[in-house]
């Protein structure tokens, strides 16, 4: 209980650095954009998938089944100001290189903005979790939509304590060859864009990550000479970045839960000067594409791909800020396979291609195949020498018909590892 209270207290700290930083003016928008008053809807659920077909939209789920099984009526969805909201809930565990198997709870909340026959299906989804041994944290994250698609409102906010380990710089470290790092970590990322043209958007965003109390075994010193890296290494233990981006989107998928068909693109070019508060100044590019090919518009039956490029325009950024596997900005869910963390540096390549198939005829269950592979650069040379391919399955199971979220069960695996992923939506 002291260490929670303890933790707690330097959060705080953490979370008004954010406010002093930013004047609090990001923040209450996002406040706003989850309170304002829309315009009513269609009080009649319809699929989300595009196009929508007669097919999908009678599909079984596991509220059904639950409420069929145990002889519970059927409660209408929640509806707020005209909007109705579905929810998804799901107990689960996860494994992402951390020492201990995690336990958390991931909750989404889908429903339309504005008029759901000109608007993209909103989301917002909170993850408590908690590992055996000490790592808990609280994410929450958003994609809301306004009426007819004016305004694309991204967030994200998280506060976690983070023992995890890191294997160095480059894309041929040893697996053996491992650090513990144990850090206290709170991001704030809220990002507006604006509707240019149909499914082109462009804005701005503010993006604050500080990673603080860093411990490697009480030497200060020791992740410096672990890396060989001298920026956000060293005996301050801890780093702060605080930047704007400038963002350009184009996504003509209807629903990003569970996109049928569509096409999405995304460049965010990052800087982080002093005068926000960051540590060193630094800048950085991410561009991210993903693009899904459908066989039948009746039931799930498609290819999807999904590829980023991300990497630092300068030397100073902190080495927890470096891109790395598993820690893409915006999901966190590349590397199905590999430990998250597991290979970073001052650029990294991304591509993952994944089938995905209904094994009922009613949608009710479905399985997926996928592979990947990722490479990042030498902290020398610059240059990538070094391939990492992974592969896997996974199970689906449609959780909630109307909101198109499937429950997705995967396994994945790559050389000297293997691991279960539970999820609610599609990885990408």
């Amino acid at each position: 209980m002291w260490r929670i209270v303890k933790n707690s207290s330097r959060i705080a700290d953490a979370v008004g650095r954010v406010f002093k930083t930013s004047g609090g003016v990001l923040a209450s928008c996002l406040f706003c954009s989850l309170t304002a008053r829309t315009q009513p809807g269609s009080p009649n659920p319809s699929n989300t998938s595009n196009p929508p077909a007669k097919g999908i939209f009678k599909q079984s789920d596991l509220i059904g089944i639950f409420h069929t099984a145990f002889h519970i009526p059927a409660r209408k969805p929640v509806r707020v100001e005209g909007k109705t909201i579905y929810f998804s809930f799901v107990p689960g565990g996860d494994q992402t290189g951390s020492p201990g198997t995690a336990f958390l709870t991931s909750t989404t909340a889908a429903f339309y903005a504005g008029d759901r026959n000109s608007s993209f299906l909103s989301n917002i989804t909170f993850s408590p979790y908690l590992t055996f041994k000490g790592r808990f944290g609280y994410t929450l994250r958003s994609n809301i939509w306004t009426n007819r698609n004016e305004w694309d409102i991204l967030g994200d906010i998280r506060f976690l304590y983070y023992p995890q380990y890191t294997w160095g710089l480059g894309g041929n470290p040893a697996h053996s060859n491992s650090l513990l790092v144990s850090y206290k970590y709170v991001r704030f990322y809220q990002t507006f864009l604006k509707r240019i043209r149909p499914y082109l958007f462009a804005g701005f965003g503010y993006h604050f990550d500080d990673h603080f109390d860093m411990d490697t075994m009480g030497d200060s010193t020791l992740l410096q000479r672990f890396t060989g890296y001298h920026y956000g290494t060293g005996s301050s233990e801890n780093s702060l970045s605080s930047g704007i981006s400038v963002n350009l989107l184009y996504d003509s998928r209807r629903n990003p839960v569970n996109p049928i068909p569509g096409f999405y693109g995304n460049l965010v070019y990052r800087f982080n000067p002093t005068f926000l508060g960051s540590n060193s100044y630094w800048h950085s590019l991410y561009a991210d594409i993903r693009r899904y090919i459908p066989f039948s518009h009746t039931r799930q039956n498609m290819l999807a791909f999904w590829t980023f490029y991300w990497t630092t325009l300068s030397n100073h950024a902190p080495y927890l800020d470096l891109p790395s596997l598993g820690w893409d900005p915006y999901q966190q869910r590349s590397g199905r396979g590999f430990e998250q963390n597991r290979y970073r540096g001052n650029r990294l390549f991304y591509l993952e291609g994944e089938y995905r198939r209904d094994l009922t005829a009613n949608g009710l269950l479905g399985f997926v195949l996928f592979s990947n592979l990722n490479a990042v650069s030498e902290p020398v040379s610059h240059r990538f020498e070094y391939l990492h391919p992974a592969g896997g399955g996974g199970l689906r199971i449609r959780f909630n018909r109307q909101s198109g979220t499937n429950l997705a069960l995967d396994y994945g695996f790559s050389r000297n590892y293997s691991a279960f992923y539970l999820n609610l939506g599609e990885t990408f």
